[in-house]
């Protein structure tokens, strides 16, 4: 059975290329029918906090990710926080001990220093020169009983190289020479990420590993790992980069690159699924408004592609408006609006945030867009824009809304047929049509030149309300 992981470091929001990368390995866990885990990679003390592992499990759930173990849920495999692996991990580096594979390593940050300012002015690339490697029984003996400190290395075999199959990228080979011997555990004991990472994925059988490839680096001294410990190495596959719009790494200088943020601005989950599966993967059709269980159905991740992703921000926005408008029931996409009408300072009952949100909905690109669209459903007293303003200030405009307040002020409801009766009856009335009957109404009702459909506005405002503002816009314009 295929088993995946997601396991990122609670140390802030869930960025894009982390949540792309959950996703992936979601949709590939349940295309062929394998199990996700989930792993918090706490062990960067400092800055992970338990606040953002809440934050993190919240995304992945508003998202539509579900694992199936993890530190909410449990699991046969745990515990799934790094933290709580310590006595895990010191058995394994006992193992290392033993075998001859690592080494204590006295050197100095300041003697490291040196040895990486040099090879740079050599050019050559930056590694240990593995002084330490061959220090004898009494050498280790004098730096301990100065009280030096030191770290465990991994002692990586001479001029070998690492070949392995990347399922995206294809056959990887890279050199040792390249990085040489690493830190395993750090002078203050605590086992670094390239170690944990690999104790942690063979004790949980993790089939294959789905990651971004700044992993690449990596891998060959997690395979180094994996073979010393005499474990199963999984297989590989390294996602492309997120890049954007400019080409360039995506970073906060692109605007919002978290997914909260995006929640936040008025996206709904749906169509950041559906947009994140598209960075690296296209399906086999034209159509890219495809809901999770299609995209699970049509998902190979032979199909994603070994090029950079571009984040098209626009394309993005253009999806969310397809799925405010057409995908999700107008009751559940009510539901998740009025935190979006109460943040705004529109308060009313359900009902009412239904009625608007039916009225608006097919001019919204996200819930953001309910400031500005609901706007003339729940503000009575507006401002009238500069330009709207002439159309009111001409004797037949006001001679039209005059004519309107006087065919609804003894109305006790009106409907949206009631205005359209009564903008034709005006027509006849007054012999005006066009912008120079409809434009007058408008700016009464709304103080702008364009927006809602103004039979729809009056029946969801209510008659009372139509007439408060026929009143308010004679007065001013009187």
């Amino acid at each position: 059975m295929v088993r995946v992981r997601f396991a990122p470091s609670p140390t802030g929001y869930l960025h894009l290329g982390n949540a792309r990368t959950a996703l992936f390995n979601y949709i590939y866990a349940r295309h062929t029918g394998g199990k996700l885990i989930l792993r918090i990679e706490d062990t960067d003390r400092e800055r992970s906090k338990k606040e953002y592992e809440d934050l993190l499990i919240d995304d992945l759930k508003w998202l539509g990710i579900e694992w199936d173990e993890g530190p909410d849920i449990g699991g046969d495999y745990g515990p799934y926080r790094q933290s709580e692996r310590t006595d895990i991990y010191n058995q394994y580096v006992e193992k290392l001990k033993e075998s001859g594979h690592i080494y204590k390593c006295f050197c100095s940050p300041e003697e490291l220093e040196e040895e990486r300012k040099k090879a740079l002015s050599e050019g050559r690339p930056p590694r240990y020169s593995g002084k330490c490697r061959n220090l004898t029984e009494d050498q280790i003996k004098k730096l301990e009983s100065e009280g030096k400190p030191y770290v465990w290395r991994f002692r990586v075999p001479d001029g070998e190289f690492i070949i392995f199959e990347d399922v995206i990228k294809g056959t990887v080979e890279i050199n040792v020479d390249e990085f040489g011997d690493f830190v395993i555990v750090r002078s203050d004991g605590s086992p670094v990420y390239n170690f944990v990472v690999v104790v942690d994925d063979a004790l949980m059988k993790i089939t294959d590993v789905i990651r971004g490839e700044d992993h690449l680096s990596n891998t060959p001294k997690q395979i180094l790992i994996y073979r010393a410990l005499g474990f199963e190495e999984p297989r590989f596959a390294h996602l492309p980069i997120i890049l954007g719009e400019d080409r360039s790494k995506l970073s906060k200088r692109h605007g919002a690159v978290s997914v909260r943020a995006f929640r936040d601005d008025g996206y709904v989950s749906e169509a950041m699924f559906n947009g994140l599966s598209l960075l690296g993967w296209h399906p086999k059709g034209d159509n890219e408004v495809l809901s999770k269980e299609e995209i699970i159905r049509e998902f190979d991740i032979k199909d994603i592609h070994n090029a950079p992703a571009v984040f098209d921000r626009a394309k993005l926005r253009w999806l969310n408006g397809v799925y405010i408008r057409e995908k999700i029931d107008l009751d559940d996409l009510t539901e998740r609006a009025v935190p979006f009408f109460e943040g705004f300072g529109y308060k009313a009952d359900f009902d009412y945030y239904r009625k608007v949100m039916e009225a608006i909905r097919d001019s919204l690109e996200t819930l953001m867009d309910i400031e500005q669209r609901a706007k003339p459903f729940f503000v009575d007293d507006f401002h009238y824009e500069e330009d709207a303003q002439q159309f009111l200030k001409d004797e037949t405009g006001y001679r039209v809304v005059q004519l309107f307040y006087e065919k609804v002020k003894d109305m006790d409801e009106i409907k949206k047929e009631d205005f359209k009766r009564i903008t034709k009856e005006i027509q006849k009335e007054l012999g005006v049509k066009g912008k120079n009957l409809f434009m007058p109404i408008r700016v009464a009702l709304t103080g702008v030149t364009s927006g809602v459909d103004m039979a729809v506005l009056v029946e969801v405002i209510g008659v009372e309300r139509v007439k408060h503002r026929l009143q308010r816009a004679l007065e001013y314009f009187g």
